[in-house]
């Protein structure tokens, strides 16, 4: 892992310090802690790869698109690229002590298994609390992950190193099979499915949701009536087409915000707004919190207490 940019923009860009050429990494937590540059680990950055960090010992708190993610015995976290994360640590940049396993790897590691490509382009959980047999089944999988990635120190002909990194694919691609079929962390939404339209409806989303809002707009490039999208879409989250819409918009001004040295306006601009004053209503809306707020909590440290992005419910579509 690798710091690149100003002073309050970090973006992790995978790296791996030992296999320059290898597109996952296992270490431990420990490991981490004492690789990680303090001024890193007590800033929010936002890493170029994806994670699977599961726990077996301790307990802290990380920040995940500014929503608390416990990290305790039996937690399993997947942070993918993109995302914002804060590591739990204290204000001298110390991580904290945990028992845990880490996996990182890129998006063109795993292999190509139509199963889990939702999983790969950021369209599910970000983390599950393991029951204990789940837990010792995907604990003994990412040890076995980790043995043979161990094993390349010992690999001296290229055939031998070949054969393990392509047993290390396949060895990841069971894992996230595995995380596919975890039950969700949110059983009412397990219980419901929004099927080919709203799986149609993310992918369009993330690529749009700067250039526009409209329920209409999206539904008419998908081939749907907005009420059909907006069905899709309650079946599968409980909201609304146009809160989900909005939700990912005030994400990204609070990635954005968080993230870069940008002038308010001008993020407001990169999401389609005019005039700063909409932004500063649209943000408030969302969230509870002014982009400014938002921003000089985030530089000094504290803690906002405005929900997630499209946390205040139905009715605002």
């Amino acid at each position: 892992m690798v710091r690149i940019g100003q002073r309050d923009v970090i973006d992790i860009a995978y790296r791996n310090p030992d296999r320059p050429r290898l597109g996952i990494e296992v270490l431990a937590f420990d490991v981490l802690r004492r690789r990680l540059k303090r001024e890193v680990a007590r800033t929010a950055s936002r890493p170029d790869f994806h994670q699977l960090l599961l726990v077996r010992g301790g307990e802290a708190t990380m920040m995940v698109d500014f929503v608390p993610q416990p990290c305790a015995p039996g937690r399993l976290l997947h942070l993918r690229p993109g995302q914002v994360q804060r590591f739990p640590a204290d204000a001298e940049g110390r991580l904290a002590e945990l028992d845990a396993v880490l996996v990182l790897f890129t998006a063109a590691f795993p292999p190509r298994l139509p199963q889990i490509a939702s999983l790969l382009d950021g369209f599910g959980p970000v983390g599950w609390t393991l029951p204990p047999g789940d837990h010792q089944v995907v604990d003994r999988s990412l040890t076995e992950i980790a043995a043979e990635y161990h094993t390349l120190e010992d690999r001296r002909e290229d055939t031998d190193a070949d054969l393990t990194v392509a047993l290390l694919r396949q060895l990841l691609g069971a894992v996230l099979l595995r995380l596919v079929r975890l039950p969700h962390p949110d059983p009412a939404a397990s219980a419901r499915a929004g099927g080919e339209v709203f799986r149609a409806f993310q992918y369009e989303l993330e690529r749009s949701f700067a250039t526009t809002r409209s329920v209409q707009r999206y539904a008419t490039r998908l081939g749907y009536s907005p009420r059909t999208l907006t069905r899709a879409c309650q079946a599968a989250t409980g909201r609304t087409a146009k809160e989900l819409i909005d939700a990912r918009a005030a994400l990204e001004a609070q990635r954005l915000l968080a993230h870069t040295d940008l002038p308010i306006a001008a993020i407001g601009r990169m999401l389609g707004f005019s005039e700063p004053a909409n932004f500063g209503k649209f943000l408030t809306r969302e969230t509870g919190d002014t982009p400014g707020g938002f921003r000089t909590r985030q530089r000094t440290g504290g803690t906002s207490t405005c929900p997630p992005p499209g946390a205040r419910g139905p009715g605002r579509g």
